[in-house]
């Protein structure tokens, strides 16, 4: 029984660990109506839903041993993102309201860099955080491609006004951080190494919590 219940609880936190990856998109995802921001927004949602697929996936990768679930695990969050997309459009906002990140590429090079090195645990957080970190804004850059154009859409849906204190600027900034996928990939590689460090770490804690 106690085997059984630990199983349950395991399953139970990957389910938990893709609900918030999808209330992570839908927190970060309307970044379509910072007309004034969307660079600096587009850098914020590359940079979050790479950390949480990665501390996810590989999670869930380590802990089965079975290269492919890191893609079965972006599937779960894909299909869980079209489910809230669904909601919010029946709720009468846009379609493009939250925009579903393409995770599943990304994640299937998380499990080929499992697979190419039999199994590396180092390889996989150094190897795979790194082409996480580096492919996810690429692929969502393609991505927003295909949605309606900020602006017409921010003038369809306005937001209530806000006080002069809160009014966006326009920000002054250099060309390095006009590029969002150039800032999105390089601090998503580095910090993606990190957080495939503690996905690993998170299946070493639930073995030894199992064994107990």
């Amino acid at each position: 029984v106690m085997v059984w219940l630990r199983r349950c609880t395991h399953y139970l936190f990957i389910i938990v660990v893709a609900v918030n990856g999808t209330l992570l998109t839908i927190n970060a995802g309307d970044y379509i109506f910072y007309t004034d921001w969307a660079r600096t927004s587009f850098v914020v949602f590359s940079i979050s839903q790479t950390l949480m697929l990665t501390v996810g996936a590989v999670y869930y990768l380590t802990f089965t041993g079975v290269p492919g679930t890191a893609t079965y695990y972006a599937l779960i969050i894909t299909v869980y993102t079209w489910v809230a997309k669904g909601a919010w459009s029946s709720l009468g906002y846009p379609y493009d309201f939250i925009v579903t990140p393409v995770w599943l590429p990304s994640a299937m090079l998380l499990d080929l860099a499992y697979w190419a090195t039999k199994r590396n645990k180092h390889s996989l957080i150094l190897f795979g955080g790194v082409l996480v970190g580096m492919s996810l804004p690429l692929f969502n850059m393609v991505n927003l491609l295909t949605v309606a154009d900020p602006l017409e859409t921010a003038f369809k849906y306005p937001r209530p006004t806000l006080p002069p204190y809160m009014t966006p600027i326009e920000p002054q900034v250099g060309k390095f951080y006009n590029s969002p996928v150039a800032l999105g990939a390089g601090a998503g590689a580095v910090l993606a190494v990190t957080m495939a460090a503690l996905g690993c770490k998170l299946t070493t804690w639930t073995y030894r919590w199992m064994a107990a």
